[in-house]
């Protein structure tokens, strides 16, 4: 069995669709095993015959053909590589990674994959400057996409400006950047993830807002760089990241015996909105109304999995614990950070113009005992990017 690394191209229909000869020769010398996706476009500069030729490797095309399925199913395809390269990506290409759209092979492996995608724009100057491309950029990068150029210069068509495809040797670089970099590769990395809730009797419970998306976004960003991430998750609807341990538990005392079960940990993120208190007299049986009687309940304190983790024999080299605050943001923050004895808090403001919990963005501060860096509000997958990316650089 090979031990190269494995990079899947998936070649648009476009005229620097030529280049894509070169970018896998560059690949190919630098010992990497590529597997090529040539779309049905893309024939029409390219042949797969050459493709094949210099990839050394079979030719996908066609998401419905049976001999390719049944040898590489488009799902195994979409797995099997380290990184997904797509060059050129076209304005249609683009467009349909970012809308969702899944109608041949390429586009079905994207929105399947678990890998990194990254892509280098080639299209006339005045497609890239168009408000339709604007708008599909800024989602595939919500999406976690990467991209590479495009350049200024002169086209096919004979207008000059910007859209020209990166040159091959600049896509190459990009590409063992992607690799050099992945400091992370194999780290353990603990996420704990969503809310928790506490029982009251088996129809009513405790809880919170908390949708998990932080929580996943993270785990996504970090699997990609190649960490083994355990993801502890109370009840959410959002996805689960591929590629990682899933724990599913309910309420914080299972949190809290799946995190120690599961570890050590070389990086631990709290980014669960943990139930501080538990109901102490919970009923087997669901309480009925009683206008003459109103029940009460006796709240018992919670585990705390953020200080307990911090003062463990095995504690983590590094721990980011999350904290949302309705007034006091930084101050609080800080205390907390003080208290836990974690290293990082990243803390957000819950208040009724900027509520965090069950949306698509935030606005974080970063807090260590060093420093404060306060984020322009994004998408919680930038945040999430964003958040890997720290962490991989304070690994160095």
């Amino acid at each position: 069995m090979s031990n190269k690394k494995k990079i899947t191209i998936i070649i648009g229909g476009g005229i620097a669709a030529y280049k894509s000869l070169e970018i896998i020769r560059f690949l190919q010398n630098e010992n990497f095993e590529i597997i090529p996706i040539l779309t049905k476009s893309a024939s029409n500069f390219v042949t797969s015959l050459s493709i094949s030729a210099l990839s050394r490797n079979k030719v996908y095309s066609d998401l419905f053909d049976l001999n390719d399925e049944s040898e590489m199913g488009h799902i195994q395809l979409s797995r099997v590589s380290e990184l997904i390269l797509v060059a050129p990506a076209t304005a249609n290409l683009m467009s349909k990674f970012a809308n969702g759209i899944a109608d041949d092979l390429a586009t079905t492996l994207v929105l399947a994959t678990n890998k990194k995608v990254l892509l280098a724009p080639s299209m006339n100057v005045r497609m890239w400057n168009h408000g339709a491309t604007i708008s599909n950029i800024k989602k595939l990068k919500k999406y976690g996409f990467q991209f590479i150029g495009p350049n200024s210069g002169e086209m096919a068509c004979g207008e000059f400006g910007l859209g020209r495809m990166a040159e091959p040797i600049e896509i190459k670089k990009q590409v063992l950047n992607s690799f050099k970099n992945n400091n992370l590769a194999n780290k353990k990395i603990l996420i704990t993830s969503g809310p928790t809730i506490e029982r009251i009797d088996p129809v009513r419970f405790i809880s919170n807002d908390s949708s998990g998306l932080q929580g996943t976004s993270i785990a996504n960003a970090l699997i990609r760089k190649g960490a083994r991430v355990i993801f502890v998750t109370g009840p959410s609807n959002i996805e689960k990241p591929i590629g990682a341990k899933i724990i599913n538990v309910e309420s914080a005392q299972e949190m809290h015996n799946a995190v120690f079960k599961n570890g050590p940990y070389n990086i631990a993120i709290c980014a669960a909105a943990v139930s501080d208190w538990y109901v102490e007299n919970k009923n087997d049986h669901k309480i009925k109304k009683n206008s003459l009687e109103i029940p009460n309940f006796n709240l018992k304190e919670n585990p705390d999995i953020l200080a307990d983790l911090s003062k463990s024999k095995n504690r983590p080299e590094l721990i980011i614990g999350f904290a949302a605050e309705t007034s006091n943001l930084i101050q609080n923050a800080k205390s907390k950070l003080s208290n836990k004895g974690c290293d990082i808090i990243v803390a957000n403001k819950i208040d009724k113009k900027s509520s965090t919990f069950g949306s698509l963005d935030n606005k974080v501060s970063i807090i260590s005992n060093e420093k404060t860096l306060n984020w322009p509000k994004m998408s919680k997958i930038e945040i999430g990017e964003k958040l890997a990316d720290l962490i991989e650089n304070l690994d160095n």
